[in-house]
């Protein structure tokens, strides 16, 4: 293929996200702050101090256009884990110990086979990251959706001890950044991913299992979110952890710059972890290697930045919850 896929072509603007985010922040000058409000819009979660040393941590976010894969294939419970996952991970990257989710379902028409297969999914990721499934809202919406069409949003909050809370401001020059593996894209970048393979791409059939893979790309496409909070809280407990980003959309670069302080960048070495395959059948359609590394995790879902003095002991700690720490990178001046 001659012309370049971008996740323009998909539909989706990340500029335009970017000048939405800004837009929002303009917004929020003109109105009066909370003396209870931390951080800044743009980040991973929001903080809310309720006193006595501790803050209120929340987030929320969805699982995006993979739904219309979970429908092709007619695989749903993944996208329970994938909906707590994708709150869950943000949650703990400011040092926050979840506490309990909510979900929000809207459809074209009811399915409670389809329905009870996600909420099925999100309870075991719930019960996997210790946090309760609270409640939730679903809401029927016939001529918004069409009949077997649906969306997912998810809310987890959380606690942290103020002096605890993990922001990244240590972070210098020197640090190493080391990531842990992803199951695969994730929840993100899927808009790409259905032009990539779809009639205007490769037109794969999704069941089908390329030569030397162990699955179908189907089941590759709609492996879950993998969940981060047994490791990221083991190593909390360390103090040893400079900052955390959970690799979402906009891929490496994007979520690690937002931990870093002003006047440093990361250095990431591409080829120091293998990539999952159906990266490299996804790039196949016709989307550049900047391209890819602006979109997707590429294989790392989440990192710390901590002392090289320090990774011995963060990688053992990662190895009794069964995780094989890589380092990356490196932080560098800008």
């Amino acid at each position: 293929m001659n012309k370049k896929l971008s996740y323009e072509d998909s539909g989706v603007s990340i500029s335009t996200g970017d000048a939405w985010v800004n837009v929002i922040k303009d917004l929020l000058k003109k109105r009066p702050k909370s003396e209870n409000l931390l951080g800044t819009v743009g980040g991973f979660v929001g903080l809310y101090n309720i006193g006595a040393g501790q803050c209120i941590a929340s987030c929320c976010d969805g699982v995006g256009t993979k739904l219309e894969f979970a429908k092709e294939t007619d695989s749903y419970r993944q996208l329970g884990q994938d909906l707590v996952a994708m709150n869950v991970n943000d949650l703990v990257t400011i040092g926050a110990r979840p506490l309990f989710f909510l979900d929000y379902i809207a459809c074209g028409k009811l399915n409670i086979n389809v329905l009870k297969e996600i909420v099925e999914g999100v309870l075991d990721a719930c019960d996997e990251s210790g946090c309760a499934l609270l409640g939730g809202e679903t809401a029927e919406m016939p001529g918004v959706y069409s009949q077997d069409g649906f969306d997912l949003a998810g809310f987890s909050v959380g606690l942290v001890d103020q002096d605890k809370i993990i922001d990244g401001e240590k972070i210098e020059k020197g640090n190493i950044i080391v990531g842990l593996s992803s199951s695969g894209a994730h929840s993100n970048g899927y808009s790409l991913i259905r032009t990539a393979l779809g009639k205007n791409g490769l037109n794969v059939d999704l069941n089908t299992k390329p030569e030397n893979w162990e699955e179908t790309i189907g089941e590759a496409v709609m492996k879950p979110t993998k969940l981060y909070v047994r490791a990221a809280s083991k190593v909390i407990k360390t103090g040893k952890i400079k900052g955390m980003a959970h690799i979402t959309g906009g891929g490496m670069y994007s979520n690690i710059i937002r931990i870093l302080p002003e006047g440093l960048d990361a250095d990431i070495d591409f080829s120091s972890w293998k990539r999952p395959r159906i990266f490299d059948l996804i790039q196949s359609a016709g989307i550049d290697e900047d391209e890819m590394r602006k979109v997707f995790n590429l294989g790392i879902g989440y990192i710390f930045v901590l002392n090289i003095g320090d990774f011995d002991e963060i990688a053992e700690v990662l190895s009794k919850v069964g995780e094989k720490p890589i380092i990356i990178g490196k932080v560098v001046k800008k």
